[in-house]
């Protein structure tokens, strides 16, 4: 993170406590040697492991099984210019496990546009970083 820029660097437990208030975030891969990032619905695991259901057969499934991806998770207050952003990077896989594949129905996160078959893409958190502001215009223009 950058020096005096007006953020507070947040350490690993306190990012995950974050994320874990939001129900929604975005997962970043590659599409054509070009960043794609999209919305999500998602869980996070104990572990800070991220979560996602998704139409099998969608672009997706196909774009991140295996690769490293990043999870981007914010919460953002206009009106009071405050907020923080965490990011996850990790390597993503499908689910295949049946026992887990079944936990996941349970316990998982639902999908808002669901379908007939889905699957469970986890991404790990092999890093974690996040980020929250501290010092908002509105925080600076009342001191002036």
């Amino acid at each position: 993170m950058y020096r005096n820029d007006g953020f507070r660097e947040l350490d690993r437990q306190e990012c995950l406590r974050l994320m874990a208030k939001v129900p929604v975030g975005r997962i970043v891969h590659t599409r054509g040697a070009l960043p794609a990032v999209l919305p999500v619905t998602f869980c996070l695991e104990p572990d800070g492991t991220v979560v996602v259901r998704t139409p099998a057969a969608s672009e997706l499934v196909r774009a991140v099984d295996g690769t490293v991806v990043a999870f981007e998770v914010d919460e953002i207050d206009v009106v009071r210019q405050s907020g923080w952003s965490v990011v996850v990077t990790g390597t993503a896989s499908v689910v295949t496990d049946p026992a887990e594949y079944e936990r996941l129905v349970r316990t998982g996160p639902r999908s808002w546009a669901s379908s007939r078959h889905e699957v469970y893409i986890r991404v790990s958190s092999e890093l974690v970083t996040g980020r929250e502001l501290v010092a908002g215009r509105g925080l600076q223009d009342r001191t002036r």
